[in-house]
């Protein structure tokens, strides 16, 4: 008997959550309060480390283009390496910023406060801030050590030179479905119940396959380029990065945030 009852405690255990719109809302606005909460060296550091691990996306990128034979195929299996940062930075619990653009909003948007408000402004600053201080630093190691096989810096080039050559009206516009699906990605894992890794993957590599840019991981080829002179400070910042950053916020926190807390608003209503 006492056997059955412990099999049966532990299929109990296994069970997959069965969460609620409402509860993954609430799941993630506390996430956000504790990112809120968190002193700002904390952040910082953690959004240097995001930065740099990042540019695992571009070398895994890179290493699948230089090695894998020139086939259809290819490019889907290519993007798969793009993956390999993200894994590593929201498994890690690192500091995204693309992340944020949902995740400290929730709070704002149900509390609907200045103070509020004005500390996600600092959040953001300081996670961006240091995500692109670490995607230089990553950049460094890249282009001016042995640290990274030479076979690989041709691909990392090419790689760099398109995620950057985009119209500034366009990278803005191809920015909004990644910051939408680094959006959706938080919004899935607390219900992921162990497929956080498979969520990660799949998403991650549709913001690669659908060639999509990201402000974060597209920062480490921005700085590839701009510490070798490839790449002009404005050109980097007027055609790259501030259209990218844009389009992520609009699709992250304009759209995602926006939808997931107006399919709970009556709801939230109702429990004050």
């Amino acid at each position: 008997m006492s056997g059955e009852q412990t099999h049966e405690h532990c299929d109990e255990e296994v069970e997959p959550p069965n969460l609620s719109s409402k509860e993954i809302f609430h799941v993630i606005r506390e996430e956000g309060e504790e990112e809120l909460n968190r002193p700002n060296a904390s952040l910082f550091w953690s959004g240097i480390a995001a930065g740099i691990l990042i540019s695992l996306s571009v070398l895994g990128e890179a290493i699948f283009r230089t090695y894998l034979p020139d086939a259809d195929w290819a490019y889907l299996v290519e993007n798969l390496g793009y993956s390999f940062g993200f894994l590593a930075v929201i498994l890690g619990r690192m500091q995204l910023f693309t992340e944020n653009t949902i995740t400290t909003v929730l709070p704002v948007v149900h509390e609907r406060s200045a103070s509020l408000l004005r500390r996600v402004a600092v959040l953001w600053g300081i996670v961006l801030s240091a995500n692109v201080i670490g995607a230089f630093f990553a950049a460094l190691l890249m282009a001016h050590t042995s640290a990274i096989p030479a076979e690989l810096i041709p691909a990392i080039e090419e790689l760099s030179r398109h995620a950057t050559g985009f119209p500034p009206g366009e990278a803005f516009q191809r920015a909004i479905p990644a910051g939408l699906l680094v959006a959706a990605i938080v919004w899935m894992l607390p219900q992921a119940d162990g497929f956080g890794f498979f969520v990660i993957v799949a998403f991650t590599w549709l913001i690669a396959a659908g060639d999509f840019t990201h402000i974060v991981a597209g920062s480490v080829e921005m700085a590839f380029l701009m510490v070798q002179g490839l790449l002009s400070p404005s050109e980097a910042v007027f055609n790259f990065f501030l259209p990218v950053l844009a389009g992520n916020i609009v699709g992250g926190t304009a759209i995602f945030a926006l939808l997931a807390f107006g399919q709970v608003r009556h709801e939230l209503d109702e429990d004050r």
